[in-house]
């Protein structure tokens, strides 16, 4: 039993059951040993593998986006360039090499990142090396002024709750100690029913779940107040659904292989499904347009996906580079793969005009 799990076990023990979202912030949270605090988790050697790692083509165009979000916003002299939960780093690294050739982009912004892990931190300042990034550990630290802001993969690591439908009641899962003590059915730790309300009740039927994710509301709503009053835009790519949904979607990744999620927290990512439609409804709320969203595949092609492959075939030496380049681009926007779970969402001050990508509001 890992030590975290021991101290999980004594927490529920001396208080009670957990919530799911309880559960998630620790595991993946825990400065001691949260699974983000302690290790890289990204790319072949790690647990999983995003957009960035897969193909630079990814980042170039995210990269392409920003830069025509500048210009629509009438290019202002300084402005804010943030990205939330950066991983790498790589997202930000290739989106300012592909902005290299409009110079006055870079003079005008200001780099900042949302990062808990100092391991991470550490990653992100050797791939940017040479911008003088700024770390904040909350989204509300970023400095004031106009905002572009890219998210990929962030909001589905934000804790969730989640409340199964039981007759004409709703019950709210939770995190309890296995009445069978230590074994293969959690090691020790064991989902459980206690009364429990969604704060947006839906009817449903007998069985049913429902997944409720209130930091990733209040981030929506913060950032569409802080666009409709400073101008700018924040774009999140992400999985998951559109409209609202019911469904269990929490996942355990290690190795890049489904786990249990209450076998071994801290050392596996844990991550649930995006409700895209909840998101829209809180940035609107906070006064911002919303546009999409829009599968990852459309998306991307609409930025010139197609045609940036092209140049980078015509430029690669020999066979295997293009088979490598044109199987990353596949798996971008191939609906079997990433191209329709992933999905991608603009928040926007009310002056914008629509981000390119795009194809109407929400």
């Amino acid at each position: 039993m890992t030590t975290l799990k021991k101290r999980l076990r004594q927490r529920i023990e001396a208080a009670g059951p957990l919530s799911i979202a309880e559960f998630m912030e620790a595991a993946l949270g825990d400065p001691v040993s949260g699974y983000y605090a302690t290790r890289d988790p990204f790319g072949a050697e790690g647990d999983f593998t995003t957009a960035p790692e897969i193909s630079q083509v990814f980042g170039e165009l995210i990269g392409a986006w920003c830069g025509d979000v500048w210009d629509r916003m009438g290019r202002p002299e300084r402005f804010i360039l943030a990205e939330l939960g950066p991983g790498r780093g790589t997202l930000m690294a290739d989106l300012l090499r592909a902005l290299r050739g409009l110079p006055e982009f870079g003079r005008a912004a200001s780099i900042h990142l949302v990062e808990t892990s100092p391991h991470l931190r550490g990653l992100q300042a050797q791939a940017l090396a040479g911008y003088a990034p700024v770390w904040h550990e909350r989204i509300d630290d970023l400095p004031d002024g106009p905002l572009i802001a890219i998210g990929n993969e962030f909001l589905d690591a934000l804790p969730i709750r989640q409340f199964v439908r039981m007759g004409a009641v709703w019950l709210e899962r939770r995190v309890g100690v296995s009445p069978e003590g230590d074994g293969p059915e959690g090691d020790g730790l064991a989902f459980t029913l206690t009364e429990g309300q969604p704060m947006q009740p839906r009817s449903a039927p007998s069985g049913a779940v429902f997944e409720e994710c209130a930091a990733a509301a209040d981030i929506a709503s913060a950032l569409g107040r802080r666009v409709a009053r400073s101008g700018g835009a924040v774009l999140f790519i992400d999985y998951g659904y559109y409209p609202h949904g019911f469904g269990d979607t929490l996942q355990a990744v290690r190795r890049h292989r489904p786990t249990g999620v209450l076998d071994e927290p801290g050392e596996a990512d844990l991550t649930a499904h995006v409700d895209f439609s909840a998101i829209a409804e809180a940035a609107r709320a906070g006064g911002a347009r919303v546009w999409g969203p829009a599968g990852q595949g459309e998306f991307l092609s609409r930025l010139g996906l197609g045609l940036r492959l092209e140049a980078l075939l015509r430029r690669a030496a020999s066979p295997s580079q293009k088979e490598d380049i044109a199987s990353g681009c596949r798996r971008l926007i191939d609906p079997a793969e990433m191209g329709t779970l992933f999905k991608v969402l603009a928040i926007a001050g009310p002056a914008l005009p629509e981000p390119a990508g795009f194809s109407g509001e929400t």
